[in-house]
């Protein structure tokens, strides 16, 4: 499905952590890094999202917010 989100990183899915709304999803790059996605559970399960699963990380934000001490 052609997206106009331009950063869209294939990943594997490393764990799953449901909660009774929110899902928690870890997903790792091909170079090791991790992202960690918080998305509805209805989301996850209609996704049938598990261990090893690939899938492609698309993401669209406008501000990255960084601080240091």
């Amino acid at each position: 499905m052609p997206l106009s989100a331009r950063n869209q990183l294939d990943a594997t899915v490393s764990g799953v952590k449901h909660g009774s709304v929110m899902s928690v999803v870890t997903v790792r790059l091909s170079g090791g890094e991790e992202i960690t996605a918080a998305i509805t559970r209805d989301s996850a399960e209609a996704l049938s999202l598990g261990d090893g699963d690939r899938v492609t990380a698309i993401i669209k934000a406008t501000e990255v917010i960084l601080s240091k001490d």
